[in-house]
C-alpha cells in the first residue's frame, strides 16, 4: 500500500508568524508521537510571507489512525494552543482548504 500525499491551505492572523514557527520549532513531543501513531512520516508547511496563508503537505500511511487523530486529547490540546494564532472553526480546529493535485513528478 503506497503513502497518501495530502495538501491544503491555513490561514495565519496578522503579527504571529514568528510565534507560530516558535511553536512548531518545539513540537511536543506527545503530538510527534501522535502524528506518527496516525501514520504521517513526513509533514511540511511552507508560508508565503506576502498573503500570510500557509501550505501543508503531508505523506501517510493509509489507515483508520489518521482519520481518529482529531479525537485525539493531545491534539485538541495543540488546536486550542495554536487558535490565537491562525483561522479556525469552532472547535479551534485549524481551517483548512484542501489542494487538489494538478502535478507530481517522481524522478
Amino acid at each position: 500500500m503506497s503513502d497518501e500525499i495530502l495538501a491544503f491551505k491555513m490561514q495565519l492572523k496578522p503579527s504571529v508568524v514568528p510565534e507560530y514557527k516558535k511553536r512548531h520549532d518545539e513540537l511536543w513531543p506527545e503530538l510527534a508521537e501522535a502524528l506518527r501513531g496516525a501514520g504521517i512520516h513526513d509533514y511540511s508547511i511552507f508560508l508565503d510571507e506576502s498573503t500570510l496563508s500557509l501550505f501543508a503537505v503531508l505523506k501517510r500511511k493509509p489507515g483508520k489512525a489518521f482519520d481518529e487523530l482529531p479525537l485525539q486529547p493531545v491534539m485538541r490540546r495543540w488546536w486550542d494552543y495554536m487558535a490565537p494564532l491562525m483561522e479556525v472553526e469552532a472547535d479551534n480546529k485549524p481551517r483548512q482548504w484542501s489542494l487538489p493535485s494538478v502535478f507530481h513528478f517522481a524522478g
